[in-house]
């Protein structure tokens, strides 16, 4: 079964409001099986557009990727921002097909 990630770009705009909401979150992650693989980080914008920061969130599948944004929990998390960032999420299914260089 292939995995779930949420791929996300943020400003943030309301730097304490933003706390908040990164106080909170983390519980409805672990819920879901969530665990971070990018948050921050140096980047560079090779191609297109950016934000000033990114987040990779992976889920032990795409239902759970889903289950999570919908559940109680992060969306009480969310609330939690107050306006506080710009943010474009995606939940995508992960690939488990053949890869370069297999036989």
């Amino acid at each position: 079964m292939a995995k779930g990630y949420w791929v996300g770009r943020v400003d943030v705009s309301k730097p304490d409001a933003y706390k908040n909401y990164v106080a909170a979150n983390g519980a409805a992650f672990a819920l879901f099986g969530g665990r971070f693989l990018v948050r921050g980080g140096a980047f560079e914008a090779v191609l297109g557009s950016s934000r000033a920061r990114n987040v990779v969130i992976e889920f032990p599948s795409y239902a759970q990727a889903l289950a999570c944004w919908n559940s109680p929990e992060y969306q009480a998390a969310r609330a939690k921002q107050e306006g506080g960032a710009e943010i474009d999420l995606i939940v995508i299914e992960g690939y488990d097909g053949p890869q370069p260089g297999d036989g």
